[in-house]
C-alpha cells in the first residue's frame, strides 16, 4: 500500500492544532528542608496535585518538564533519594508516616515519599510529525476514563516506543496520583495530548501522512498482518462501547488481536500492550 505523502505548513492556519490543556510551567526550584508534624496541608496552586511512591516521585524529579512544587517525606524515604533530584523541591519532613497518609487516598502506597506537582505543559500535534527511519506509533483513546487504565496505556506507549498518547479533553481522566503510579514512570516521557475533537486530529495526522488503525473485536482482519508502513495510529475504544461511529469511519483499517473465545475480551490496557507490540515489530 502506498504510504501518505506528508504535507508541509499551510500559511499560519491553526484551526486543526490541537494542544493539551495543560498550564505552563513556572521553573522554581527549592531546597529548603523543613520538619512539621502538620497534617493539613494545602496545595499550593489551584492545578496542583499530589504523587505518591518512590518510582512516581522520582521520575517527576528527573522530567525537566516538570514543575515540581513541594517534596514531602519521612527521613528515611528522604535519604535515600538522589541529592540531585531531591534538591529540585522545596522539602517538607515530616516525623510522623500517618503524616502523609492524611494527604492521599486510603491505601495508596507512598514508600514514605509524595511530590506536589503541577500538570505537563502542553505539546502541538504538529510536533508529531513522523521522523524518518523508525516506526512511528500514536496511541489514541477514545473515551477510555479510567485512570489505571490511562495509566497502564502510558506504561505500554513507553515501554514499546510510542511517540505520544491522544485522548479528548472530556470524558477522560486527568493527570493525577493513581495515574500516574500505573503508568510506572511513563506518564513523564510519553507526551499526553488532549485534544477538543478527535476526528479533526485524526484528519491532522492523517495530512501529515499517518494511518489509522481501529482495534475492534468484531473484525476478520489480524492486526498481525496489518502493513501499513510505519507511520501508525493506533485507535481504542473504551470497554464495552468500543470506538464511536465517526471516529471509527476515521479509520483506515480497523483490525483485531485474535483470541481463543475462552474470554470475551481483554482489559484496554491488556489490548493497547498487545498491539504496540505487534506494530512495534
Amino acid at each position: 500500500m502506498t504510504k501518505r505523502q506528508k504535507k508541509g505548513p499551510k500559511g499560519s492556519h491553526t484551526k486543526n492544532q490541537q494542544t493539551a490543556q495543560r498550564p505552563p510551567v513556572d521553573k522554581k526550584k527549592y531546597v529548603k528542608r523543613q520538619t512539621t508534624d502538620s497534617t493539613t496541608t494545602k496545595l499550593k496552586h489551584p492545578d496542583s496535585y499530589l504523587l505518591y511512591g518512590r518510582n512516581s516521585v522520582e521520575a517527576a524529579l528527573a522530567n525537566p518538564d516538570r514543575d515540581v512544587v513541594r517534596l514531602f517525606g519521612v527521613t528515611k524515604a528522604l535519604d535515600a533519594l538522589d541529592p540531585k533530584l531531591a534538591k529540585k523541591a522545596r522539602i517538607e519532613q515530616r516525623r510522623d508516616i500517618a503524616d502523609l497518609e492524611q494527604l492521599i487516598p486510603v491505601g495508596a502506597p507512598h514508600q514514605g515519599l509524595l511530590l506536589e506537582v503541577r500538570p505537563l505543559p502542553g505539546t502541538l500535534i504538529e510536533d508529531l510529525s513522523p521522523i524518518s527511519g523508525q516506526k512511528n506509533v500514536i496511541m489514541m483513546l477514545d473515551q477510555v476514563t479510567d485512570p489505571q487504565n490511562v495509566g497502564a496505556c502510558l506504561r505500554s506507549a513507553a515501554a514499546f516506543g510510542a511517540r505520544a498518547l491522544i485522548t479528548q479533553d472530556r470524558n477522560s481522566p486527568m493527570e493525577s496520583g493513581a495515574l500516574a503510579r500505573a503508568s510506572a514512570g511513563g506518564l513523564e516521557v510519553i507526551p499526553w495530548l488532549r485534544a477538543s475533537n478527535l476526528v479533526q486530529a485524526l484528519d491532522t495526522l492523517k495530512e501529515m501522512g499517518y494511518w489509522h488503525v481501529g482495534l475492534d473485536g468484531t473484525t476478520q482482519t489480524a492486526l498481525k498482518s496489518v502493513d501499513i508502513g510505519d507511520n501508525i495510529v493506533l485507535v481504542m475504544g473504551s470497554e464495552g462501547k468500543g470506538l464511536r461511529p465517526l471516529v471509527r469511519k476515521h479509520c483506515d483499517i480497523i483490525a483485531k488481536i485474535p483470541m481463543t473465545g475462552v474470554v470475551e475480551s481483554l482489559n484496554v490496557s491488556n489490548a493497547a500492550a498487545i498491539a504496540l507490540y505487534e506494530l512495534s515489530d
